[in-house]
């Protein structure tokens, strides 16, 4: 650590030089801290080599993010969880351990709170305590301070791949069979409309990437997500994020709008990064007005509870009845794919469901797939039907059913 007052005198001088609402890139932020620093040195005679560490140092401790950088650069850290100045956990490798290092300073931890949030135009603090961000390198990030945390302030971070995994990746690590890849690339290319459901960190985001990866190329994408995570790299593509509410309550730009808004930008598929409220309808909708082969996320121990989590989100539109809703269901979503996560942390599809219509006033699903196995084939009664057999996709129907 440099001498606490050049640095304190640096860090008064960059926050003056900050403007609210600007976005800067490395090299400009690098350079606004050379600026302090060459100011301090006008005052105070300084060697070059401590400007250069002093330099240094809070542009790491802004933008590499201090003690947290070797676990940002190594690759087998999936997630990195901060409990104040307590402890940092981390999972690699599958596994759970604790950090040697942590925050030894509240005041050193909020400014790498603010680094972070700051980097997508977020705000935290006491009237703000929660907020959802992500770094320059997609990852994502959930912040919670005190009061509402008691013992904060808490961070987590969840890394993504620097690499994005292909089918026959997650086929030969065990998440998927060979059969079941080939059905739900079948699936993507005939426009089915899909939910990828799962607990927390089972690998829904990484499986919709891959999944996204079989649209084809001359197809029109939108993106909406709440913080970018998804990775996709199309001729035609359109990647919208949410915005959250300015410090005066204004400002904010909720999933609804942006859904409602890529109905308008001539789509021919909407990817949904995770709907979590009343969202969900606005996507059911979707689904159900021409724009086939949309697909999303949500967080459910089944697929049946996806169904049930997906009614629940829609109804807290507070504008339409339970009937409607599962109407919808029936009408738009055509599949869900269950990913789960076993005691090892291992992550794999758990089932693969189509949706059948109506019984008895609640959606009906059919398990395709489950753990692998193929247990039931498609048929007539499933909305996927009609669309594979347009494109001649019937290895997996019943045998009177494909002739």
């Amino acid at each position: 650590m440099q001498n606490q007052f050049y640095v304190d005198y640096v860090e008064k001088s960059l926050a003056k030089k900050l403007a609210p609402g600007v976005v800067y890139s490395d090299r400009e932020f690098e350079e606004l801290v050379e600026g302090c620093v060459a100011e301090l040195a006008e005052k105070i005679t300084i060697d070059e080599n401590i400007a250069k560490k002093l330099t240094n140092e809070i542009f790491c401790a802004h933008r590499k993010l201090g003690i947290l950088q070797p676990l940002l650069d190594d690759p087998d850290v999936n997630e990195i969880m901060i409990n104040g100045t307590d402890s940092i956990f981390l999972e690699r490798g599958g596994r759970m351990e604790r950090y040697s290092e942590r925050f030894s300073d509240a005041g050193m931890l909020f400014n790498v709170i603010q680094s972070m949030v700051s980097w997508v135009n977020r705000t935290v603090n006491e009237s703000s305590p929660i907020v959802d961000a992500r770094l320059s390198d997609g990852s994502r990030v959930n912040v919670v301070l005190k009061p509402v945390a008691l013992n904060g302030p808490i961070v987590t971070v969840r890394k993504f791949p620097d690499k994005v995994f292909t089918m026959r990746e997650l086929e030969e690590g065990g998440s998927i069979s060979e059969e079941e890849a080939l059905f739900l690339k079948q699936c993507v290319e005939a426009r089915v409309n899909i939910f990828v459901s799962g607990g927390t960190a089972s690998g829904k985001t990484t499986f919709l990437n891959v999944l996204c990866g079989f649209v084809p190329e001359e197809e029109r994408i939108v993106t909406v997500e709440d913080s970018a995570e998804l990775r996709l790299s199309p001729p035609n593509i359109v990647r919208l994020e949410t915005r959250a509410a300015g410090p005066g309550g204004n400002g904010e730009i909720s999933m609804r709008t942006l859904i409602k808004t890529s109905l308008r930008m001539r789509p021919d598929r909407i990817i949904v990064g995770e709907v979590r409220d009343m969202a969900a309808l606005d996507m059911l909708q979707a689904m159900c007005t021409g724009h086939d082969g949309s697909m999303s996320t949500a967080h459910a121990n089944s697929a049946a509870d996806a169904v049930t989590r997906i009614e629940t989100m829609s109804l807290w539109e507070g504008n339409i009845n339970s009937e409607a809703v599962r109407k919808q269901i029936a009408s738009g979503l055509d599949l869900i794919v269950h990913m789960a996560r076993d005691s090892s942390l291992k992550r794999s599809v758990e089932e693969i469901c189509a949706t059948c219509g109506m019984e008895n006033g609640n959606v009906k699903l059919c398990t395709v797939f489950k753990n692998g196995v193929k247990t039931n084939p498609v048929t007539k009664e499933m909305r996927i039907y009609e669309k594979l057999k347009k494109l001649g996709y019937t290895e997996t129907f019943d045998a009177e059913e494909a002739s």
